[in-house]
């Protein structure tokens, strides 16, 4: 039987030990390395699409990224309601697992890493959904990763972002780092919403649901 609180922890010591060495993103691609062998699990990685991206994404048309795709399923969801979706993340393994789960998608399933994303890539897609990424950032990364993840968005375009939330004097705790509702604001694109919500967990998570939208002329 899987330990949960064990896998955690390692995957928090994965992310010490990245972040340590300066390298703030090389730690996934080893989480992700470790599950394919059968040797740990990725908290995240759920196998089915975010619960509040359900709730929140209509049928649409345009070019749409994942950013942090991981195995999927987000991705697939989004193609499902006829977006052309570009997925990415910064794990090789991640991303050969997605299409391997999903062999006949038209996803473009890429590898990439957001703090160095294509400049092809910059103000492109028409949606931008980003989920659970940031939040296991810290510090320079976690501000470059904003400003990186805003500069997707084409004109007229859409991001949405999910991720844990916390008040601004809370303790961050460990892995993941909530976002205070300052670093949600700081995404440098107009907010068109922001909400403060509540997952059916026991006990519930709090979490940021926030739209952001670039003006058409910008």
């Amino acid at each position: 039987m899987v330990n949960v609180d064990e896998q955690r922890a390692y995957a928090r010591r994965l992310a010490a030990e990245s972040i340590a060495e300066d390298d703030a993103t090389g730690w996934f691609e080893r989480l992700y390395a470790a599950a394919e062998r059968g040797e740990a699990i990725v908290p995240w990685a759920d196998l089915e699409p975010n619960p509040m991206l359900r709730a929140w994404a209509r049928p649409g048309s345009g070019r749409a990224v994942v950013v942090g795709c991981g195995l999927g399923d987000d991705a697939e969801h989004l193609a499902g309601l006829g977006y052309d979706v570009t997925a990415f993340d910064v794990s090789e393994t991640a991303v050969a697992r997605a299409r391997g789960r999903f062999p006949d998608s038209r996803v473009d399933y890429r590898v990439s890493d957001l703090l160095a994303p294509p400049a092809a890539w910059r103000r492109r897609f028409d949606l931008v959904v980003e989920i659970y990424t940031i939040q296991v950032l810290r510090e320079d990364a976690r501000r470059r990763a904003i400003a990186g993840t805003a500069d997707l968005v084409a004109p007229g375009g859409t991001l949405l972002v999910i991720a844990r939330a916390r008040e601004e004097g809370d303790d961050p705790g460990r892995m993941p780092w909530p976002l205070t509702r300052a670093e949600i604001e700081a995404f440098p694109l107009p907010a068109i919403r922001i909400e403060d919500l509540h997952d059916d967990e026991d006990p519930p998570v709090r979490r940021w649901r926030a739209e952001f939208r670039r003006p058409a002329g910008s």
